[in-house]
């Protein structure tokens, strides 16, 4: 026995850590730190976390709990470390035990991480064994939850089990002191997977394959490159042909491309990239990240005044770049315009082709199909546009209930949530659900989520969209087990206290989005609450109702969506003629708001935008959710302040008529458009204040996706500062719907 120990008092304690602990090289982390301390013990993974026996003397031990706590692994994110005293057994040596499984799991799975600096420099070490080796990873990169598929975290549960590793990776993995020691994925190019590429002429591995493929991608061509979570379609940004390409063959109109910038130098000569995004860029999430474009990418973001940008974040990607490919590549899904993204190798030949001119497709399985993540940085921190890769599926909120969840979203943007123990666990970004493959995904994702945390069907409380319609309800409604129904907009709301665990903060809520079916059959949009997740969210407040000619398709033609507005206008100029030159959509329209024929009733703030940006000259039928918005908030950004619009808050709605006929007015007196889309936002910032004035002095929250514009949240942070809060960790989109729709059914359910 250690004579450090046998001289002072004996201690033991059990510790218990939870958070992102497996797949992160935390064990190895706790075996080094234990030595170092002079400790003994064991560490293993169980299901609910790390767990390790440690005995030495007190001191020793609250030493060695808090370099756990305070030096963890960059890539670790510790919710708690729990101790507590347990039999000394005299153990001689600190041991890493193997993974314990005796219940239902609850760990928090670590997601998908970036090459690290560490196997970068490997990567480009001519004298590394792993020099040039694309599947080069360690205990602190590479992936994890692509390549899940059970749980605990070990190389068997991977699909990684079938590579047998050679004798020096054995070693490194069972050597304590390197950093490979218990990397699951871990391999080289003697044992391990690598990359071919495919073309029409055959097939091609080795370096060979990799200048063949940047030539290929300097010459114009698309690739179709296999990467951790899915496959991406890519070519030059700076190539209008080869970018035009790309837009006709998967069919995807306008919808703006993501970026990959070879590094950080190439990123700041297209965007501009202050401190807060530079550090959101290169996190270790590494996301696409919205920022202001600094040249023209003819193509890329048509009427957009944003790139989303990302860097490098595998061996493979960081290869190519290193082998000459183009500073800026198109970096996105590879899919056809509403499919989800391509990850399964025969799936993406078969779908693939005709729009690829080759593939580079890498050997190691993917468990999962998961996207690329969006965010942007704002006034109030980070913004979670996609919650997807680097993100997911990680437990973004604590839940007071014991009782096993799931949360199936809404049907636009749609991700879903389980709950195990309390744990709220948001899966990737799964796609809208009015398309077949869509709707299989998401059958997928939720039985992935339920098999890895082994959730019985039987046992489950259910939670869905009050929807009657919705894909999702539907599903929702022919499973076993409670089923519980929360409106749209509340789950919005709840979604912003969710994530701040304020189970009992009285609010102001505001969720202003396109569509939700509300209380009294109407289409909701744009809604003011009062309460908490405890006591539930009263309805206090709208927009003013408007007409909503021909249902869903309104949400297609702004020019539709404007008639329903204008309507409740009178001594209107002729809309046909210009400068509005309206097309023969908006009459049609008109007659059925006249004649109440297929038309609804809404307070959709998300119509409201498309009736302004129809006003202003966005008169064509929308080739993407939210177009008519983007673009409204895109010209904003150009304008300049000064004008200012009546949106009076009367009674218990806001009165958007005065607004449009300061827009209509000022369009008619040759006013500039950008110049009148400031004003409109302005004005609409104005309102959400003025109304919480009203509601009284409660802290407000606000979600939906209007709340992704960001000049919207910039002019609201000017005027109510902190007393807002906005989604951080799930979008505000209805990305983040699930999320609410847990915690409102959590708060009212018995634990």
């Amino acid at each position: 026995m250690n004579a450090g120990i046998a001289t002072q008092p004996r201690d033991a304690r059990r510790v218990h850590v939870r958070g992102i602990v497996q797949g992160v090289g935390f064990r190895p982390f706790v075996f080094r730190i234990a030595h170092l301390h002079g400790v003994h013990g064991w560490v293993l993974n169980g299901e609910r976390g790390v767990e390790i026996h440690v005995e030495g003397s007190t001191a020793q031990i609250e030493r060695f709990l808090r370099a756990v706590v305070e030096q963890a692994p960059p890539a670790a994110n510790i919710v708690s470390c729990e101790s507590s005293a347990t039999a000394f057994e005299g153990f001689d040596d600190f041991t890493i035990r193997a993974s314990e499984k005796t219940d239902r799991p609850t760990v928090r799975v670590s997601p998908d991480l970036p090459l690290c600096s560490d196997c970068e420099r490997e990567l480009f070490d001519p004298s590394d064994r792993r020099f040039g080796y694309p599947y080069i990873n360690c205990t602190n990169c590479g992936p994890r939850y692509s390549i899940i598929r059970s749980l605990p975290y070990d190389r068997p549960n991977t699909t990684m089990a079938g590579w047998t590793l050679c004798a020096p990776c054995e070693r490194e993995y069972h050597d304590p002191a390197n950093r490979r020691f218990h990397a699951q994925p871990v391999a080289c190019a003697a044992c391990g997977p690598t990359y071919v590429l495919r073309t029409a002429a055959g097939h091609i591995d080795g370096d060979v394959a990799l200048q063949t493929a940047v030539s290929m991608l300097r010459g114009g061509a698309i690739l179709a490159i296999k990467g951790l979570g899915g496959y991406h379609l890519a070519c030059d940004a700076a190539q209008p042909q080869a970018v035009r390409n790309v837009r006709e063959r998967k069919y995807r109109k306008e919808r703006p491309f993501a970026l990959m910038a070879r590094d950080l130098d190439a990123a700041k000569r297209i965007v501009e990239l202050p401190p807060a995004a530079e550090a959101l860029l290169f996190s270790i999430a590494r996301p696409i990240v919205l920022l202001p474009a600094r040249v023209a990418f003819d193509g890329v973001a048509p009427h957009n005044r944003e790139f989303g940008v990302m860097l490098p974040y595998t061996p493979l990607q960081s290869l190519l770049f290193a082998h000459g490919a183009p500073e800026i590549l198109v970096m996105t899904s590879a899919n056809r315009s509403n499919e989800p993204i391509a990850y399964e190798d025969d799936d993406a030949r078969d779908r693939l082709t005709g729009i690829a001119d080759a593939f580079l497709t890498g050997e190691r399985e993917i468990a999962r199909r998961v996207d690329d993540s969006v965010a942007r940085v704002t006034a109030y921190g980070t913004s979670i546009l996609r919650h997807a890769r680097g993100y997911a599926p990680r437990a973004v909120a604590t839940l007071p209930t014991q009782r096993p969840m799931l949360c199936v979203g809404a049907d636009l943007k749609n991700a879903v949530t389980v709950v195990v123990d309390g744990q709220a666990f948001v899966s990737q970004h799964i796609g809208d659900l009015d398309h077949f493959p869509v709707v299989e995904s998401f059958k997928t994702a939720i039985r992935d989520l339920c098999e890895m945390y082994e959730l019985n069907a039987d046992e489950l409380t259910v939670v869905h969209d009050a929807h009657p319609e919705y894909v999702s309800t539907a599903y929702a409604l022919s499973l076993p087990g409670e089923r519980i129904a929360v409106q749209h907009h509340r789950a919005h709301v709840a979604s912003v206290l969710a994530e701040r665990e304020a189970f009992d903060l009285n609010v102001a809520g505001v969720a202003f989005d396109g569509t939700g079916y509300g209380d009294d059959g109407t289409i909701w949009g744009g809604e003011f609450f009062t309460g908490s997740l405890r006591t539930g969210f009263r309805r206090v407040m709208s927009l003013r109702p408007a007409a909503l000619p021909g249902g869903d398709a309104a949400a297609r033609f702004p020019v539709q969506a404007a008639a329903g507005f204008l309507a409740q206008l009178d001594d209107l100029p002729d809309l046909m003629q210009p400068p509005f030159a309206f097309p023969d959509r908006y009459g049609k329209a008109m007659k059925l708001v006249e004649h109440n024929v297929r038309t609804f009733t809404t307070t959709s703030m998300g119509r409201l935008f498309d009736t302004v940006a129809a006003l202003l000259g966005f008169t064509r039928e929308i080739t993407f959710e939210g177009q008519a918005a983007m673009w409204l908030e895109h010209i904003a950004w150009q304008g300049t302040g000064g004008r200012m619009y009546a949106f009076p808050v009367t009674g218990e709605q806001l009165d958007f008529r005065p607004l449009l006929r300061s827009v209509i007015d000022d369009r008619v007196a040759g006013e500039d458009p950008s110049d009148i889309a400031r004003a409109f936002h302005v004005a609409l910032a104005d309102t959400i204040v003025a109304a919480c004035e009203v509601i009284g002095p409660l802290p407000v929250v606000a979600s939906g996706g209007v709340f992704q514009n960001a000049l919207l949240i910039e002019l609201l942070y000017e005027r109510l500062g902190t007393r807002m809060s906005v989604n951080a960790k799930v979008p505000a989109n209805d990305g983040g719907i699930s999320l609410g729709q847990a915690a409102i059914a959590a708060c009212k359910t018995p634990a």
